[in-house]
């Protein structure tokens, strides 16, 4: 398969799957005149790199959950801990977007809205 092929077939965009190669997570092979050539095992890699990406993980997750996914002699544990962080980092991140939710919501429902030049959102933006 050609990158048109391979991007076509996982939903990834062509320059993704150059950036993913460059990186080292994918290793196409190259034809005598230089053209990637994508095996069925690198479309497999790809599409895999793809859904872990929509879940949010790292680049340097992708690289652990991809090494332990080529092993065959891996832990489930050891998939378990990587993942598990991840979504430990994901409820970290909406108790903070929760917060300023909160925060802001109290900002615009204190603010007027009107024509006076006092302004609590201003004001709690502006505080030390």
């Amino acid at each position: 398969m050609n990158i048109g092929d391979v991007a076509e077939r996982t939903g990834l965009p062509a320059k993704t799957i150059r950036y993913y190669e460059d990186i080292g997570l994918v290793r196409p092979a190259r034809d005598a005149n230089g053209y990637r050539v994508f095996r069925e095992t690198d479309a497999h890699k790809l599409a895999f790199l793809g859904r872990a990406r929509a879940l949010g993980f790292s680049i340097e997750d992708c690289r652990t959950l991809l090494a332990l996914y080529e092993d065959d002699a891996r832990a489930s544990a050891d998939v378990k801990r990587v993942a598990s962080e991840h979504l430990h980092q994901i409820e970290e991140k909406i108790a903070q977007l929760q917060a300023m939710r909160d925060t802001l919501n109290e900002l615009v429902r204190t603010c007027a809205g009107d024509n006076r030049p006092d302004c609590p959102i201003l004001k709690d933006l502006a505080r030390d």
